[in-house]
């Protein structure tokens, strides 16, 4: 059973679950939901000093911040890119934190024009962070003058149109942009070079995990033994995010059940409801495997046609499954479509046929172990 078929009677269930989205019905995905992010905003740490694990990123950050305090300067701008859910805008609240000064947040989508970031910009007072969240998402007039206004602290307002037009020039105080992206490949050169700190969030050990969702359990007043929470923390995907829904998920099933401490049995019990495996692999996860596995022998065979047999759009299992998967080893994505690993039959208790391991070996040399002819499907795929 999935999140969207637990029992909706005590509403201990639905918290996150809103039924118009199959992919927020996943208790693995990553992304989070207005009112998750609420909860998150009381949990966020805020201290450089207090972050736990990225213990690179967070020491370079430190070093970047306090050497601007002891100039009395504003820092370089800051780049933050990686996976959802890994602390992106914790650590954004946490520079304006350690600074000492306000934060203005926004994002992306919501730049949509240059006038709406010129009223953003404009507003800004000395020294205030601002936030841009997803910023590779904003739209193209708006990062050009972006550009400027982080190199020179400068916008230019145009007024008027066609050849009456005029550029007023409007200097703007020193501030700090902090910039957020899932996607850092996707802006442009141009605006990249004009951050002066760059770091990169990967995902998180399990014993960094350990340490957050103690933290959490205290502050949402969680009774929680530790045998619990390792086994939370290690079906977490090395998400925060994810580390903290999955807690709550199973505070729910422990008080439905007459718990009072989330203890290893509750954590098994309630995350076998949520169909989250040891791996933190879930339904469709291994939906996926089993398809690659069972009707295809392991590929490889395309993208469109392994949606097909899960019943699940391309897109979804592009984006919210092989990611993961990938990652851990379980699938492989060769030129010539997807294909199963060792370690995805191995996972599922299935034996692999005789020549599943020569495909794999050949999508490393574009050539699998006997000759199929032309793939049928794009190469993209």
């Amino acid at each position: 059973m999935n999140a969207a078929g637990a029992p909706a009677g005590d509403g201990s269930y639905e918290v996150d679950v809103p039924e118009s989205s199959a992919d927020a019905a996943r208790v693995v995905d990553p992304s989070g939901t207005d009112e998750e992010r609420r909860i998150e905003a009381a949990l966020r740490p805020r201290r450089l000093a207090e972050f736990p694990g990225q213990r690179r990123v967070r020491d370079q950050l430190g070093l970047v911040l306090e050497a601007a305090r002891r100039r009395g300067s504003p820092p370089d701008h800051v780049l933050l890119s990686g996976p959802p859910g890994l602390g992106k805008t914790t650590l954004a609240m946490i520079i304006a934190g350690e600074l000492e000064q306000p934060i203005r947040i926004t994002s992306g989508p919501a730049i949509q024009h240059a006038g709406d970031l010129a009223a953003v910009l404009s507003s800004l007072v000395e020294g205030e962070v601002l936030f841009l969240d997803e910023i590779h998402r904003m739209s193209r007039p708006a990062e050009e003058m972006l550009y400027l206004a982080m190199e020179d602290f400068r916008v230019d307002v145009i007024v008027g149109k066609g050849p009456g037009a005029t550029a007023i020039p409007l200097e703007l105080p020193p501030f700090t942009v902090v910039g957020a992206t899932t996607r850092a490949g996707l802006l442009p050169a141009p605006l990249r070079d004009r951050f002066g700190f760059t770091g990169h969030l990967d995902y998180y050990a399990t014993e960094d995990l350990v340490a957050i969702l103690h933290r959490n359990a205290a502050l949402l007043e969680i009774e929680a033994d530790e045998p619990g929470i390792t086994q939370i923390a290690s079906r977490s995907r090395g998400t925060p995010r994810i580390a903290n829904r999955l807690l709550r998920r199973v505070r729910d099933w422990a008080q439905v059940h007459g718990r009072h401490v989330v203890d290893e049995a509750a954590a098994h019990s309630a995350l076998a409801l949520f169909d989250v495996d040891e791996l933190g692999l879930d339904r469709l996860d291994r939906a996926v495997l089993e398809a690659l596995c069972t009707r295809f022998r392991g590929g490889p065979v395309g993208l469109s046609t392994l949606a097909v047999a899960v019943g699940e759009e391309p897109d979804t299992v592009e984006t919210v499954a092989e990611p993961y998967l990938v990652r851990e080893g379980f699938m492989i994505r060769t030129p010539r479509g997807r294909a199963a690993s060792p370690a995805a039959w191995q996972h599922l208790g299935l034996r692999a046929p005789d020549d599943a391991g020569a495909a794999v070996a050949g999508g490393a040399t574009g050539r699998f172990g006997r000759d199929d002819g032309p793939d049928t499907l794009p190469l993209g795929e």
